[in-house]
């Protein structure tokens, strides 16, 4: 498996275990606020990392190390910045100071989106043996 796999597969059990334990605190207070975060960091960071390990993975002969690390990069910033802001604004009821955070976070995810593309269409458009 090539390493970059193993990055988004150890970013996504770290976002899988951060949601988790936030949909426990959540139970515990039956506060439910922060559900949308919540649910954005479960799949943005536990199902699309794995996806995109899983893609680089079945593709190890032929990917790009450059995208791949690319994707990697933007989407893991992403995530780690949008996640929280989304939190605070949330929590703090929808409080625009914290909108710029998500935003930011939120382009990045999509620019690491657009890279993943670009290795999606490599490998698409690629000679075969």
């Amino acid at each position: 498996m090539p390493r970059v796999s193993a990055a988004f597969f150890g970013m996504g059990v770290l976002c899988v275990l951060t949601g988790m334990m936030f949909g426990i605190h959540m139970a515990q207070t039956e506060n439910f606020a922060v559900a949308p975060a919540h649910a954005h960091l479960n799949l943005l960071g536990w199902v699309t990392m794995g996806l995109y390990g899983t893609f680089y993975a079945l593709t190890a002969a032929t990917l790009s190390p450059r995208l791949a690390w690319a994707n990697f990069i933007l989407s893991a910033l992403g995530v780690l910045l949008m996640i929280p802001f989304l939190a605070l604004y949330l929590s703090h009821g929808n409080d625009p100071k914290y909108g710029p955070g998500i935003a930011a976070g939120s382009v990045l995810t999509v620019l690491g989106m657009l890279v993943f593309g670009v290795s999606v269409v490599r490998e698409l458009i690629r000679k075969r043996a």
